[in-house]
């Protein structure tokens, strides 16, 4: 099988979660070792949206904004590959070929962003595409999708289970700016809802929940 891995900046990157970093970092490897494909896109969270609002107060354009936060990216994917040493790529990959070319090269792939404009959450979607992975799996600060914002309103429910069409309705966000934080990037769900693969979003800040949904136990919110 193979699978793609969305770790949340919010999980290991608000603030960085070194110790998160290297069990997610044997995770990969216990994933890699049950036979399946697996590539990790992680976000840059908190530290990369620090890194927004201090180019967005020097005036730089939201393509520029955009720039900064997918290299803060590219940051955290670098301290998972030298952890992984040999087992992991060589190189943080910065396209969706590239990336296609360490997998059939039968190494975890680790990576962040890849242009303006897009969020990790497309990129995770364009690399399930391209790589015909069959699950997707998503870690977050919370522990599923909820059908409201649960630090907004106490009376929120978590959804165990949503129709993919579904999702546009959650939203609060519905177009792409620098340094969106949502469950799920609209961009993405529209990619998803092209190509056969399922989504399951869970607490990140449980690794094994992770493995869990790999291993096609119910857990955190199925979205398909």
């Amino acid at each position: 099988m193979r699978v793609v891995i969305r770790i949340g900046g919010s999980v290991v990157a608000s603030p960085i979660n070194a110790e998160l970093i290297g069990k997610y970092s044997t995770l990969l490897v216990n994933i890699k070792e049950k036979s399946h494909d697996v590539v990790a896109v992680v976000g840059g969270g908190g530290l990369a949206r620090e890194f927004i609002q201090a180019a967005r107060y020097l005036g730089l354009r939201e393509k520029e904004q955009d720039e900064i936060a997918i290299s803060t990216s590219r940051l955290f994917a670098q301290l998972f590959l030298k952890k992984l040493g040999e087992k992991g790529c060589i190189e943080v990959p910065v396209t969706i070929e590239k990336a296609s070319q360490f997998v059939e090269a039968g190494k975890i792939v680790v990576m962040g962003g890849l242009r303006s404009g897009m969020t990790t959450d497309t990129v995770a979607a364009l690399v399930a595409e391209r790589m015909k992975a069959s699950l997707i799996v998503k870690g977050t600060d919370q522990d599923g999708v909820y059908n409201k914002d649960p630090m907004k309103f106490p009376n929120a429910v978590k959804l165990d289970y949503i129709p993919l069409s579904d999702l546009p309705r959650i939203f609060s966000e519905n177009t792409h700016k620098a340094g969106i934080h949502q469950i799920i990037d609209p961009k993405a769900v529209k990619i998803l809802s092209q190509i056969e693969v399922k989504l399951v979003v869970v607490n990140g800040f449980k690794p094994e929940n992770v493995l869990a949904a790999v291993n096609g136990e119910r857990v955190g919110t199925l979205i398909e």
